[in-house]
């Protein structure tokens, strides 16, 4: 097969991954840079109109009244009523205006609106209006009500964040997830990263079984195991007289919960390592602990990394296992759980809701950044050779 056949062969169904890659990709980022949009937009404007037009200014519909009877002055045969129905608001403009709230928009900003009765109105873009009487103006016809579709340019604030932060608790909930989960990541890793240097270079008795035993565990719902762990946490609490709402506690909960997969994680990695290394190092004299602190554990970090992604993602965004072990009051309250708090209390006002949501994400998206380019080399290391 000559080379322009296999590339015509092969084309189509490397066109097709890319195609779906830029599919799913579009689709994450998206709704992701539609929630940035709309955290940093005025509220008013977030109501009125959709996060994509955020750049190109909204139109509004709103309510005001025109001037009451004692400004009125005769021009020629006519009597007129005139002002600013913008007055104090710089930088909009007037689309469209009506008299009528079932036609908010029934004339264009400055034409002329016959009212019946001798009176007609005209609204300019700029707010002026020209309210208009063939006779005098009397008491009923003083401080009409007119509807106008205001135009306003693009508005961005830091407000929402400052409000999020400060007055919604969502501040102190994000220092208490970064308190549950910086731990409850580290402290995994650290003790699967030995088990897992045991199970794969150290001889004793039963190993085949502990390896079973942990692939067995990955499939074990957390809702089967939840209740049972959260007596005997409360059972041993009770014996030290400990309180039982404590971040020690979920930090083992966690490392429970996340063990069995790191310990499969790491060990395919670990057990893909050259063996010539691990068998020189016994030969010159180092122990297994040596091996392990100064060869296994730099060579192993991609595999480190890429199961730190995962836990911290897990972590971050638990609120089953953080609502049972700490609670829901305010000072041990997750941020996922204030962020469903606010679902609640704060539905309607979404400049609330986007921007803590997007204080939500943002950390797990650094820190996904941040370790990617190890991800696929530690997850299909081990997939080659085997210990």
């Amino acid at each position: 097969m000559t080379l322009s056949g296999s590339f015509f062969k092969i084309g189509p169904a490397r066109l097709f991954v890319h195609f779906a890659v830029l599919v799913i990709v579009i689709i994450w980022l998206i709704p992701t840079l539609g929630i940035f949009v709309s955290a940093l937009r005025d509220k008013d404007q977030l109501v009125s109109s959709g996060w994509w037009t955020a750049f190109v200014g909204s139109s509004r519909t709103v309510a005001a009244r025109l001037g009451q009877p004692d400004q009125q002055k005769q021009d020629g045969t006519v009597y007129v009523i005139a002002g600013n129905v913008l007055e104090g608001q710089q930088g909009r403009s007037i689309r469209a205006f009506g008299t009528r709230v079932q036609q908010p928009a029934a004339y264009k900003a400055g034409e002329t609106a016959d009212l019946g009765d001798g009176l007609s109105l005209t609204v300019n873009d700029d707010g002026s209006y020209r309210y208009t009487k063939t006779a005098a103006f009397g008491p009923d016809d003083g401080g009409r009500r007119v509807y106008i579709s205001v135009a306003t340019p693009p508005e961005f604030t830091l407000q929402n964040y400052k409000n999020v932060l400060t007055s919604e608790g969502i501040g102190q909930s994000f220092i208490n997830s970064l308190t549950v989960t910086i731990p409850a990541t580290i402290i995994p890793i650290l003790i699967a990263a030995f088990a897992a240097y045991a199970l794969s270079w150290m001889e004793f008795p039963g190993r085949a079984l502990l390896i079973a035993l942990v692939v067995g565990l990955i499939v074990v719902p957390l809702q089967m195991s939840l209740i049972p762990l959260l007596r005997l946490y409360n059972g041993i609490g009770s014996l030290l007289d400990a309180p039982s709402k404590t971040y020690p506690g979920i930090w083992f909960a966690h490392t429970a919960f996340g063990m069995p997969l790191a310990i499969y994680l790491l060990r395919a990695y670990i057990a893909g390592l050259p063996k010539e290394i691990i068998e020189s190092a016994r030969v010159d004299g180092a122990s297994d602990f040596e091996i392990f602190t100064r060869i296994v554990l730099p060579l192993s970090f991609p595999a480190l990394a890429s199961f730190a992604i995962f836990q911290f993602l897990w972590v971050w965004n638990d609120l089953l296992v953080a609502m049972v072990f700490l609670g829901t009051d305010r000072d041990h309250l997750v941020l996922t759980g204030a962020l469903n708090a606010l679902l609640g209390s704060r539905g309607g006002n979404w400049e609330i809701l986007t921007a803590s949501a997007f204080v939500t994400i943002v950390v797990p998206l650094l820190v996904f950044f941040g370790l990617q380019r190890y991800l696929v080399r530690g997850l299909l290391a081990g997939s080659v050779k085997g210990g």
